[in-house]
């Protein structure tokens, strides 16, 4: 009977070693840390005057609202607002990357 238990224990801990190194590969892989979003701040064109505020375009091609705003089309105007953290750290650029070099 001790025969048996000892044989279970060492196949647990090698699952449980193999599942803690998945865990950890999937973490580096999947980097949840570019998806958290980060605050910028930078002056953007306004592409048009609403009731909510001037809508301008970011150079990073998001549209931004930015309330209490009295500027007119074609105007600068400095406007906050969060984008996903790989949009400046280049991740989603080195993907790309890799990407053209696997496609035939």
């Amino acid at each position: 009977m001790n025969q048996i238990q000892d044989e279970k224990s060492p196949r647990l801990k090698f699952i449980a070693l193999i599942a803690g190194g998945l865990a950890v590969i999937l973490i580096l892989t999947i980097a949840p840390w570019n998806y958290i979003p980060v605050q910028v701040t930078e002056n953007v064109k306004v592409i048009a005057v609403t009731e909510h505020g001037c809508v301008g375009e970011s150079q990073y091609g998001i549209s931004v609202v930015v309330p209490q705003c009295s500027a007119k089309v074609g105007d600068t105007v400095s406007a906050s607002f969060y984008v996903p953290a790989m949009e400046l750290n280049g991740y989603y650029d080195r993907v790309q990357d890799k990407l053209a070099t696997v496609q035939p």
